[in-house]
């Protein structure tokens, strides 16, 4: 518990990745993806649940070890490629408040796909998202002005080029760009007005909590090479 909420993590691991076989279980410097998060947690201790969302057997022995509980498992109706993280989030919402018999006023979604994430970055995000009475805090990081979407370009079948948006035909020089953020999947904390009632992630009022620090998103083999590289490289383990 945290300034009166009760925190739910939630840790969506599914095991059905395409790019990389399950992914989520997946050694970073010999810790699995998702056993990093329990560290995380863990590291935090204020969290009254943690939970990993998953429908695979493999990665929920790994989460439990982490001490992540997995007192259910995701339906395979809502572990598809195309299922968002309202779905998912909802689900693990309303069956751990049957199962606990109370009620939790915030989730935090902890994606493994983010291994460089620091409890300073979860915290900073819960933080921000009660004291500022938001529906929803996430976690972002700046876009190198050179990937800015004003500066992309769409190629048709064909092979014909256009802008990605007609807006950019408009830009000469970088100083015409206002800066653009991505999601890092660090941290999401959300309320549970804005999950259940408002039915959305992000809800009428939303902020972010910008990393300064870089972060990479995990894919492929290769982002998995260049996590251990930059964790090294850091002095991290």
């Amino acid at each position: 518990m945290l300034s009166g909420k009760r925190l739910l993590a939630v840790v969506p691991a599914r095991g059905g990745s395409k790019g990389l076989k399950l992914k989520n279980i997946q050694p970073v410097l010999g810790v699995p993806i998702v056993a990093r998060v329990g560290k995380v947690v863990q590291e935090l201790g204020y969290f009254d649940r943690a939970i990993c969302s998953t429908d695979h057997p493999e990665i929920a022995k790994v989460a439990e070890g982490a001490g992540l509980a997995v007192p259910f498992f995701r339906p395979p109706e809502i572990s598809g490629d195309l299922i968002s993280d309202l779905q998912v989030l909802t689900h693990a919402l309303t069956e751990i408040e049957k199962l606990d018999r109370k009620t939790y006023d915030v989730v935090v979604m902890l994606q493994p796909t983010s291994p460089m994430r620091t409890a300073a970055h979860v915290d900073a995000t819960i933080r921000k998202c009660l004291d500022g009475g938001y529906d929803a805090v996430w976690t972002l990081s700046a876009i190198d002005l050179k990937f800015h979407p004003l500066k992309l370009m769409s190629v048709a079948a064909d092979g014909a080029m256009d802008y990605w948006d007609p807006r950019g035909l408009q830009i000469i020089a970088r100083q015409q760009l206002s800066p653009a953020y991505y999601r890092n999947g660090a941290a999401y904390a959300i309320t549970r007005d804005c999950l259940l009632v408002q039915k959305s992630i992000m809800g009428r009022k939303a902020a972010a909590q910008v990393i300064e620090e870089p972060l990479i998103d995990i894919d492929g083999k290769a982002d998995l090479e260049a996590v251990e590289r930059a964790l090294r490289a850091q002095g991290r383990n």
